[in-house]
């Protein structure tokens, strides 16, 4: 069945709004993205990339698989609320570890109300979660690095410019604008945030108070709801910009670094527009390994590159701080 849920808002709800970025909300969607078999139109290149290190570390088979089915309900304790703007992963992964052992068994028995079971795995989770979580998270870890954290700064730039937009859009038009620009599903109307096609219905009594609303790169063109109280209720909806979030960017100007960081390390901040080793970045440059690993090790240090562990290897990826740089070269 199918209703229309009606958030009702006081002033004090309206006091309590906020928005905030979560890696956790990009994690679930993501990895139920990399197991599907269906070829997404955005995404595909990222998927290309991703999906051979995740089935190569065995990811494919792990806890992820078990808790993030390809459809349907993923336990709300896997999306704790975030407790600032911009929550570091390592400090949802800690939120996640102290979940209530009632709070985890509660939603693993809503997982297999939807399921008709719960995998082996999720049956020693259920028995014994304080145990059992710190498994949970170390694999979200893994993944994380292997997935996500390589891409991160590009993925962040355009959750942080959703964010800026819709800020403009509170303080030029009000809050009310600003829901009824949220998404097609969602209006604002007499005190109250609506949202149509909703398998269940959203009342204050179930939902804490205020609103907290979290721009996602994968969730899709639908919205995501978690309501668990105390917390206040998240609203999690396909962020601006994604369609352009993996289209490659032309790079000009980057000659005029070359005074500044050389020939060689200009010329590997602009082979990095996509993660890569060691040995693919000296297999496209022409560059010596021993040299590539010099100039990132510089790169890297001076807060240009970041490093990933993915299995054997290490990929290196571009900062924000880089992109800001090749941009401004760019415009000189």
């Amino acid at each position: 069945m199918v209703v229309l849920a009606q958030l009702a808002f006081s002033a004090h709800d309206l006091a309590q709004v906020r928005f905030a970025v979560s890696p956790m909300w990009e994690v679930a969607p993501s990895f139920r993205l990399l197991t599907s078999s269906t070829a997404h139109p955005v995404h595909r290149s990222w998927v290309e990339q991703v999906r051979p290190r995740v089935v190569a570390a065995g990811l494919d088979r792990g806890w992820l698989s078990e808790l993030i089915p390809l459809t349907g309900y993923v336990p709300d304790f896997l999306n704790p609320a975030p407790d600032g703007p911009a929550p570091a992963p390592a400090a949802e992964w800690d939120a996640i570890r102290a979940s209530p052992a009632d709070r985890v068994r509660q939603d693993l028995d809503h997982l297999a109300r939807h399921q008709g079971n719960l995998g082996p795995r999720l049956r020693t989770l259920h028995a014994d979660p304080q145990t059992r979580l710190t498994k949970v998270t170390e694999e979200i870890e893994t993944y994380w690095e292997l997935a996500l954290a390589p891409y991160w700064a590009r993925i962040r730039a355009v959750l942080d410019a959703d964010i800026f937009y819709r800020a403009r859009v509170v303080a030029e038009h009000g809050a009310g604008h600003l829901f009824n620009d949220l998404h097609t599903s969602v209006s604002w109307d007499d005190n109250a945030l609506r949202m149509a096609r909703r398998k269940q219905p959203l009342t204050r009594k179930t939902a804490g108070t205020g609103l907290l609303l979290i721009p996602s790169a994968f969730t899709g063109p639908g919205l995501r709801t978690r309501v668990t109280l105390p917390d206040p209720p998240q609203l999690v909806y396909p962020a601006r910009g994604v369609g352009s979030l993996w289209k490659a960017r032309t790079i000009t100007g980057a000659e005029t670094l070359t005074a500044v960081l050389g020939r060689s390390r200009t010329l590997l901040l602009t082979e990095l527009e996509t993660p890569a080793s060691t040995t693919q970045l000296a297999r496209r440059t022409g560059l010596s390994a021993a040299g590539v690993s010099q100039y990132l090790t510089a790169l890297r240090n001076a807060g240009l590159v970041s490093a990933h562990r993915a299995g054997r290897s290490v990929l290196y990826a571009r900062t924000a701080a880089a992109d800001t740089l090749l941009k401004a070269a760019a415009s000189t």
